[in-house]
């Protein structure tokens, strides 16, 4: 078992957009007294994603597979997925382990770090569960009383 470790560039395409998360712009953003809130920021932006909470709750649970993470991630592409991962690599949530076997076999693990939000994220994912219903009505009402004031 070999620990591969990441040394893909930071120039590759991150998950987020906008002007505020590339390199110089960043630290010009993240400058001064918002340092700490910004990073606060990033971090919740990543942990909260989309697709990073699944990944996060899947790899606490053990070793996990990209075509596993791939088919059990409904509606997410092959190319966010390796984002996303990649993401969660660089910031130490997510370890990465490449078996040498033909053809190679590639895990991903939740680290210590990324443990510590397992059972959040649940408790988060439960609550999203349990009113999604409630969520998508008072959607649909409020597009009703809407309609035509734009």
């Amino acid at each position: 078992m070999t620990e591969q470790s990441d040394e893909r560039s930071d120039a590759r395409s991150d998950v987020r957009s906008g002007p505020e998360v590339g390199g110089d712009d960043r630290q010009q953003a993240c400058s001064g007294e918002h340092v700490r809130a910004c990073t606060v920021r990033e971090v919740l932006d990543r942990v909260g994603g989309k697709w990073s909470i699944g990944i996060i709750i899947q790899a606490s649970r053990g070793p996990v597979r990209f075509t596993e993470l791939e088919r059990s991630i409904e509606g997410i592409s092959r190319r966010m997925l390796t984002l996303t991962l990649r993401n969660l690599e660089r910031d130490g949530l997510l370890v990465r382990t490449t078996y040498p076997t033909v053809p190679p076999r590639v895990e991903y693990v939740a680290t210590e770090m990324a443990r510590e939000l397992y059972d959040s994220l649940l408790v988060l994912t439960g609550w999203a569960e349990r009113h999604r219903q409630a969520i998508a009505a008072a959607r649909e009402a409020y597009d009703r009383r809407t309609a035509g004031t734009a």
